[in-house]
This record gives C-alpha cells, sequence and structure tokens, in this order.
C-alpha cells in the first residue's frame, strides 16, 4: 500500500498516519527514509533549498516517528529505525543541507534511544555509504551497493537484531 505525503508537513504525515492505522493498525516497524539533496556551495545555496533539505530529511524523520511513538509505546514493543547516511559523520562539499540533516538523523536516533529505555522500544539509524540511486547521481561518488543492500540491513535491525543495540548507528558501505 503507498500512501503519498510530504513528510515535512505535520498534517499530511497526521493524516497519513491516520490512514496507515485505519487500513493496516499499529506498525510494529518504522523506518523514516524520504530524503532529498540540494548540492551547491553554501555561498550559493538559496534558504529554500537549505529548508527543504532540512525539513524533508530531518524535520520529515522527526514528525513520522511522533506519529506513530505513542501507540507503539502503549503497545510497548516496536522499532523506529531512521535512515541516516555516511554523511551522517563527515562533510561534503556542496552538501552542507544534506550533511547537516544526516548527522541531526544521527543525534535525533541517539536521543529517542535514551528516551526510550526501558519501554520495549529501540530506535536504531542505518548509515548508507554510495548506493545506486537516482540522488546518488551527480555526488561524483560511484555506487557501492544497491538499495537491497541498504533494506537487508534495515530488515536485520527491525527483525533479528539484539534490543542492545538501541542507540546504533550501522554503517553500510557495500562490498
Amino acid at each position: 500500500m503507498a500512501i503519498p505525503c510530504d513528510v515535512s508537513k505535520s498534517d499530511a504525515v497526521e493524516a497519513a498516519a491516520a490512514r496507515v492505522y485505519a487500513d493496516l493498525g499499529r506498525p510494529h516497524i518504522v523506518v523514516p527514509n524520504a530524503g532529498i539533496v540540494h548540492r551547491a556551495p553554501v555561498h550559493s545555496m538559496s534558504e529554500e533549498e537549505w529548508d527543504e533539505v532540512i525539513d524533508v530529511n530531518l524535520k520529515g524523520t522527526f514528525l513520522v516517528t511522533r506519529a506513530f511513538l505513542p501507540r507503539m509505546l502503549d503497545a510497548r514493543e516496536g522499532r523506529i529505525i531512521a535512515i541516516g547516511s555516511i554523511s551522517s559523520t563527515l562533510g561534503t562539499a556542496t552538501q552542507s543541507a544534506y550533511c547537516a540533516a544526516k548527522w541531526g538523523t544521527v543525534g535525533f536516533v541517539k536521543s529517542l534511544a535514551e528516551e526510550l529505555r526501558g519501554t520495549g522500544l529501540q530506535a536504531m539509524c542505518v548509515m548508507p555509504g554510495s548506493v545506486d540511486t537516482d540522488m546518488l547521481k551527480g555526488s561524483g561518488f560511484a555506487p557501492q551497493m544497491r538499495p537491497e543492500d541498504v533494506a537487508r540491513t534495515v530488515a536485520f535491525l527491525a527483525l533479528e537484531a539484539p534490543e542492545a543495540m538501541n542507540g546504533s548507528s550501522v554503517e553500510v558501505f557495500g562490498p
């Protein structure tokens, strides 16, 4: 089931969450995954481009998590697995907004993990390197893995990872 949603808008996220609850019930796993990039040097990046990248990549992670977290807490089970990036750990020229958003995603997940201690829920982050997607085009980096490689890592964290991995950020670089 696909539900189009602008994750940067709280009303859109709340409407999408309501549809998920109505059609599927409470989720056990939530993967905030929306992401965009605008490549430009800081001195020429517009405020609108900066805001859009931060809003989709970071604020979207917060809004999606917030929309589902109360019912997951009530059930005392579930996992939030946010998608960060290798850009969560390094800087890349012309990608300041993206790097800032992804560093923020890791900080958000680590803070959330602390809030979730003892609740039965865990929060984790996957930080892929160069994945063969449209977003990688124009980055100057060659793809090192496929989206399926990242998905398998998310599935491991969702279904098999020990609860002790709460707060972990898992780097995925490809073979």
